[in-house]
């Protein structure tokens, strides 16, 4: 059984359809009837394996051919005198004749198992389990009504059939094999959870992870509706790739759990995103409504976990996976540079035992107290649960990264990776960082907030009134609290107008809420089609400010409007505001073209109008903390480098014997220092006298005898690992076979070089010193920066 890193899974929950694999020709969603299904079919192999030697072969030569002499065409022995009724398992057969002919071709028994006298029992015993699959599968050709279902089960049927007849192993043939689409389910979801709790204190973590085992679990065991079923419910989806999908899943996932000669894959390991997708909505809806159903039978310790969590952490997670943009969807996703993952199983050949929803395979138990207070980062994010009554629009997770050009790769430098992860260990461990002080001169503006939203003290709602939806009285008090908020903290402006513009259904308001009441909020209207966002009040409670909660709250809108994809903000501020928008990314430099919002933003004398534009690769309500860990990071590198660098070196003897002057580098130590030469060079302005330097030391450097192992991309098969260890790799080949030349990319001599060196860079990364690649990488080295200097781009 095959290991591999993410997090770990168990068995299903019972009750609701869908939850529990359904029997092949069971019907698809009897969880009962599943379960009980499989569970003969062992009883039936365990018994018929400890059966007499002749009545398998009798049970064999019913599917073997015939290899009497005359080339017989026979290809099974039926019984002359069959019994009128199948016999009782229970019950004692008759002894086996092998001299009993074969109805069908008058041979007898004996000749249709002639190449089973030399088999061990172990193979007999195989080829039985083989023999009750097919009889098993006959049974649900006969049922399945569903036209594609009982197409696969013919398939699988004739496949086992041919497996008895060969006496070989069963090899489903298909133009692609498992895993579909990469990353997997599971990895996803392991990068869902690293990219958004990874800050989480370890007991908190813990939780989220036993939500995301949980999850996992539910799509193992999940019985896909039919390819039929699925386009009366959704006419417009991909019909044609979900009934592939449909198909694998079949073959590969749902019959091999009642069919253990075939082997099994999870679900979550070999589906991706796709799949996911096409069953997230119904199996989400249908989770809630049977955790709703049974929170009486839930055992105490898992009600918190799994009526408040769960929904909340599905939520979530149900952004990230309709997001174009998520990148947890990434291959580059550097899933563990947050921390570890749970080990998991990758393929399951035994069957599975239906478990109930809460069923935890983590042998660390969950504190109800942690429960409750697992999700301040979720609830931060949790607003009012849509209904019929309610105008609050629910404030989910922003997508980082709306935009493809946008997610770019985590640039590793020539740091080592395991150095990395050994300070990341560190750093995340909370016994190891000691936290800031809010008072102190170092603490984030917006650090009392978060920490605030993360234990729950205060939330964030975007409301808005509606003129063609029944109100909501507590949406109404919360308008009528930022109303009295406005007037109160911006006396110049009318209190008709506030109160005018915060009823009008065409803004919102991001609303600061704490112990039930309003404090603070920004108020504002969004322009989709001129791609900007006015912002018109904000304003937090005089009693309530100095602690962070106006940042918080900026940032708050940042990332509700980069999941909007409405990356820029205009608004007018006054002599008394100008400094708060500065402090939040404002400023007088407006990136919007004025033609875009003349005649859409409002006016206002003696104000001066300010913009911000937003960065989609920005988290904004965590930027302060991933700031710092980032100085942390480099603090602990330094100090890294400060152990290594003080060793003593001999003095320098040289001038002694004469010597006036030496170079820099060959001072003993000096490079340990993280000292370069300064390389100062003219940088070329004509573009089309950089690309034509730039070509022609390209040439040289293809030229040069040591050039050979970068010319083609590393393989694979002749490097294993390497992809492991290089998580961005370059060659002589990427610079003209991206056309990075012709498209003057390079539009300075630095980002030339800085390419270049990543190759020599690497290679001395993964070869050791003693390597013909390593030597290579030195030699092409000293020849490249020779050019360089020759063209004049650096000083010689």
């Amino acid at each position: 059984m095959a290991d591999s890193a993410g997090i770990q899974q168990g068995s299903p929950a019972i009750g609701a359809a869908g939850l529990v694999p359904a029997a092949p020709g069971a019907g698809g969603t009897e969880g009962s009837g599943a379960a009980g299904g499989s569970a003969r079919i062992a009883v039936k192999k365990a018994q018929l394996r400890s059966s007499p030697r002749p009545k398998k072969l009798e049970k064999l030569g019913v599917y073997s051919s015939c290899k009497a002499e005359g080339a017989c065409k026979c290809n099974g022995w039926k019984s002359q005198n069959p019994p009128p009724t199948p016999p009782r398992t229970d019950q004692q057969s008759n002894a086996v004749n092998l001299q009993e002919p074969c109805r069908s071709c008058s041979h007898t028994l004996g000749d249709h198992v002639t190449h089973l006298e030399n088999v061990s029992e172990e193979e007999m015993n195989r080829l039985l389990g083989i023999v009750l699959d097919v009889e098993y599968l006959y049974t649900c050709v006969h049922k399945e009504e569903d036209a594609d279902t009982k197409q696969v089960y013919f398939s699988l049927f004739k496949l086992l059939r041919k497996s008895i007849l060969q006496m070989g192993k069963p090899m489903l043939e298909a133009s692609e094999s498992p895993p579909f689409e990469k990353p997997s389910i599971e990895q996803g979801v392991n990068n869902f959870v690293q990219y958004k709790f990874s800050h989480l204190p370890s007991k908190e973590r813990q939780t989220i992870m036993e939500l995301a085992k949980m999850f996992l679990n539910q799509i193992n065991y999940w019985q896909l509706e039919t390819p039929s079923q699925r386009r009366q419910r959704v006419p417009n989806d991909d019909a044609v790739g979900y009934k592939s999908n449909y198909t694998r899943w079949l073959c590969y996932c749902n019959v091999p759990q009642f069919c253990d000669s075939l082997p099994r894959y999870e679900t979550t390991q070999i589906f991706g995103r796709t799949l996911l997708r096409s069953v997230f909505t119904v199996m989400r809806k249908q989770l809630l409504e049977q955790a709703r159903q049974e929170k009486d039978k839930l055992p105490p310790e898992k009600r918190t976990l799994i009526l408040t969590h769960f929904p909340k952490f599905l939520s979530m997670l149900e952004e990230e996976v309709y997001s174009h943009s998520s990148p947890i969807w990434s291959q580059d996703f550097l899933a563990a540079a947050s921390g570890g993952q749970i080990p998991m199983h990758t393929v399951i050949s035994a069957p599975p035992v239906p478990r109930p929803l809460y069923y935890s395979t983590s042998p660390v138990s969950l504190d109800p107290s942690i429960c409750g207070s697992v999700s301040p980062a979720r609830k931060t994010a949790s607003v009012l649960e849509p209904n019929t009554n309610t105008v609050g629009e629910k404030r989910k997770p922003s997508d980082p990264l709306p935009h493809e050009e946008n997610k770019r790769p985590r640039v590793v430098g020539d740091i080592p990776m395991d150095l990395i992860n050994e300070v990341m260990a560190t750093i995340t461990d909370p016994a190891a960082i000691p936290e800031t002080s809010l008072l102190s001169a170092h603490s984030a503006r917006d650090e009392a907030a978060r920490l605030e939203e993360r234990r729950g003290v205060i939330e964030f709602h975007v409301i808005g009134n509606s003129l063609n939806q029944k109100p909501n009285k507590r949406i109404l008090m919360w308008l009528v609290g930022l109303q009295n908020v406005f007037s109160h903290q911006l006396p110049r402006m009318p209190k008709e107008y506030i109160t005018r513009l915060v009823f009008d259904p065409k803004h919102k308001t991001l609303s600061l809420i704490k112990d039930g009441r309003v404090i603070g909020g920004i108020c504002f209207r969004m322009f989709p089609s001129q791609g900007f966002t006015e912002i018109v009040f904000c304003a937090v409670t005089s009693n309530e400010q100095v602690k962070g909660y106006g940042t918080h709250l900026m940032n708050h809108l940042k990332e509700y409007h980069i999941k909007h994809e409405i990356l820029n903000f205009l608004t007018y501020a006054d002599e008394y505001a100008i400094g708060y928008f500065k402090k939040q990314g404002f400023s007088k430099d407006i990136k919007v073209p004025k033609a875009k919002y003349v005649g859409y933003i409002k006016d206002y004398e003696g104000a001066t109008l300010m913009g911000c534009e937003l960065n989609p690769s920005i988290p904004y309500t965590e930027f302060s903390v991933i700031i710092k860990k980032q100085k942390e990071i480099i603090k602990k590198l330094i100090e890294r480098k400060q152990a290594q660098i003080r060793k003593v070196y001999p003095g320098l003897s040289c001038f002694k014997e004469g010597v006036r002057q030496i170079p820099i580098e060959s001072i003993p130590g000096i490079r340990e220092t993280g000292w370069k030469p300064a390389g100062k060079g003219k940088e070329l302005k004509d573009p089309d006298q950089l690309y034509s330097t730039l070509k022609t030391i390209l040439q040289h450097v293809k030229s040069h005898q040591n050039a050979w192992p970068f010319m083609e991309p590393v393989k694979k098969t002749e490097a294993p690992g390497y992809y492991q260890v290089i998580r961005f790799p370059m060659g002589i080949r990427a610079f003209q076979g991206s056309e990075r030349l012709k498209s003057r990319y390079y539009t300075t001599r630095k980002l030339f070089m800085a390419d270049m060196q990543r190759i020599f860079t690497n290679c001395r990364e993964y070869n050791p010193p003693e390597s013909e690649y390593y030597k290579c990488a030195n030699l092409l080295e000293k020849f490249f920066y020779t050019k360089i200097k020759e063209a004049g781009l650096i000083e010689k």
